[in-house]
């Protein structure tokens, strides 16, 4: 019996022993998972915030707006340009424009290199008529308003409001370097042995003979480009007066020294310098001004793109920048 109860009270105590080494051994890992779980579980949250955070966070910056929106801006502009497909225009100036307009066809060209600018250079009454009689132009520059005037007033050929005064010009009276002439200017252009004088329809003919008319040399006419050659030599004296049919052949009838005297535009006087005396710049208040018109032409047989570039044309020459050509080349571009 003893036995049996000490065998009982030997299990009791391995039990309780057992009961006592297995709590303390099982009570901290609950706590050790709940601890090493919860630290994983917010460490992903973080990151996951901050992936998600930071493409929002970088803005673009002011630099980046601009470039991103200049396509867009080019694509405006161009939208906005006068662009146009290649084209061919016909462009009639006077004779004395042709060496300044050669340069201005150059600059053009940088900026439309597409449109190809033909130039018919004469004097403006035949450049007038050849218009009426239907040749085919885009674009007339003249030498002087009456011609102008006729194309858009008579002959309804001006496209409305392309019409615009670009220069001034001034009649000069010319000779070679050292001819040894004695003529001084205008008044006493008679004492030559030969003139060079343009026909009274050419632009440069008229205002010298309203200069003449204005000194005296000839009668008062209500237009003065009606007098003949023959009539303003015989109020001169007789003087031998070779007639010429435009600005350019004036000159060329002086440079060549086939004429002792002539009367030209400053501006013809352009790179002969080194040839050329001006006797006298003759004054506005003896020719008037010398205005130079430019106007697009009503011209039936171009297609829409060519109209549009004898406007880009018309625009041009009378832009800031082709008045600094101008300007450079002896016309004046004070005009209004």
């Amino acid at each position: 019996m003893k036995k049996l109860i000490a065998m009982i009270l030997t299990a009791s105590m391995v039990l309780g022993l057992t009961a006592c080494a297995a709590a303390p051994a099982a009570a901290p890992a609950p706590a050790e998972t709940k601890e090493e779980a919860a630290e994983p579980a917010e460490e992903p949250a973080a990151e996951e915030e901050t992936e998600v955070e930071e493409p929002a966070a970088e803005a673009p910056s002011a630099e980046e707006e601009t470039e991103a929106e200049e396509p867009a801006a080019e694509e405006s502009a161009a939208g906005e340009e006068d662009v146009v497909r290649p084209a061919e225009i016909q462009v009639f100036i006077a004779a004395s424009l042709s060496t300044v307009m050669d340069v201005i066809a150059q600059n053009f060209n940088e900026k439309y290199p597409d449109i190809k600018v033909v130039y018919n250079a004469d004097s403006s009454g035949k450049l007038l008529t050849q218009i009426e009689e239907g040749y085919a132009c885009d674009v007339f520059f003249s030498a002087a308003q009456k011609q102008m005037n006729t194309l858009e007033q008579d002959d309804g050929l001006v496209v409305e409001g392309t019409r615009h005064n670009v220069v001034n010009n001034q009649v000069v009276v010319v000779t070679l370097k050292d001819s040894g002439t004695a003529v001084t200017g205008l008044a006493d252009i008679g004492k030559a042995e030969s003139i060079a004088l343009a026909d009274g329809s050419v632009p440069v003919g008229r205002y010298s003979r309203v200069a003449m008319m204005n000194l005296g040399l000839l009668p008062e006419t209500e237009d003065a480009s009606a007098y003949t050659t023959q009539e303003v030599s015989e109020a001169l004296g007789g003087v031998e007066i070779s007639e010429q049919s435009n600005v350019s052949k004036v000159l060329a009838a002086v440079v060549e020294g086939s004429c002792e005297v002539g009367t030209t535009y400053y501006s013809d006087t352009y790179g002969y310098e080194d040839k050329l005396d001006i006797l006298e710049k003759v004054s506005y208040d003896l020719t008037g001004n010398v205005i130079y018109p430019i106007a697009q032409v009503v011209n039936e047989e171009a297609d829409e793109n060519e109209v549009k570039a004898a406007k880009l044309f018309v625009d041009y020459c009378v832009s800031d920048e082709a008045k600094a050509v101008f300007d450079s080349y002896y016309f004046d571009t004070n005009v209004e």
